[in-house]
């Protein structure tokens, strides 16, 4: 039998994909060019405050399914669905309380709390691009990146957690912005393959504050490695 956040995971991701497909199905006729992109991530978290800081960055990975369509001269407009996988450890210098469903932990002083995150966005941005040079064209992006967490765990050393679910502490909804870059080369017709560089950071806070403890804003960081092909 499966877990129930795994069904919960599922379900929502299915929805997600579903809805895409039809914007997908729906925009073939408006001259959209569609691309697949793989990207290793390096993340960590920015504070706000002087007792809560990050420490150390952490390896993870996301995927994208994108469309883009031009718009006018250089310009494209870019869209499609996104998934990541990225972490981050906080400590707090002070003692804390970390609320779970079913119970609240007191986190020791220095001690970390490494949080493990899944999300699906729907990024849209806008992109220019360089007129082609031999088989290269360059490009540059930014943009927005509404999120939903599909998972939400923590690892908690210092009292054997691990793993544990943390939707109590964690927000389910927010927004990000992106920049990248990078460059197409040409390899067949209208296929070209991507390799770029980018970051990307949550703009609201990712922990949520409650009166226990001092109010901060951790926002999640990151740089990806972008690989990937557009047709």
């Amino acid at each position: 039998m499966l877990p129930s956040d795994f069904t919960a995971v599922t379900k929502k991701a299915i929805m997600i994909a579903v809805f895409s497909a039809f914007i997908l199905q729906a925009s073939f006729a408006q001259d959209y060019r569609y691309g697949l992109y793989l990207s290793p991530i390096i993340s960590w978290f920015g504070t706000d405050v002087d007792n809560i800081s990050n420490k150390g960055a952490r390896a993870g990975f996301g995927a994208n399914i994108t469309a883009e369509r031009h718009l006018t001269d250089n310009w494209y407009f870019s869209s499609g669905l996104g998934f990541s996988a990225v972490s981050g450890r906080l400590v707090n210098s002070s003692a804390s309380f970390f609320r779970f469903s079913d119970h609240t932990s007191t986190i020791p002083e220095g001690e970390p709390i490494i949080y493990r995150l899944q999300y699906l966005s729907i990024p849209v941005g806008m992109k220019i691009k360089t007129m082609e040079t031999g088989y290269l064209v360059y490009f540059a992006e930014f943009g927005l990146d509404p999120k939903v967490a599909i998972s939400r765990r923590v690892d908690i050393p210092s009292i054997s957690v691990e793993g544990k679910r943390a939707a109590g502490e964690i927000k389910s909804l927010n927004t990000g912005y992106h920049i990248s870059g990078g460059a197409e080369y040409s390899i067949d017709g209208n296929a070209s393959l991507i390799l770029g560089i980018g970051f990307e950071s949550n703009i609201f806070d990712t922990t949520r504050d409650y009166e226990t403890n001092e109010s901060d804003r951790s926002t999640q960081r990151m740089v990806k490695f972008i690989f990937g092909i557009n047709f």
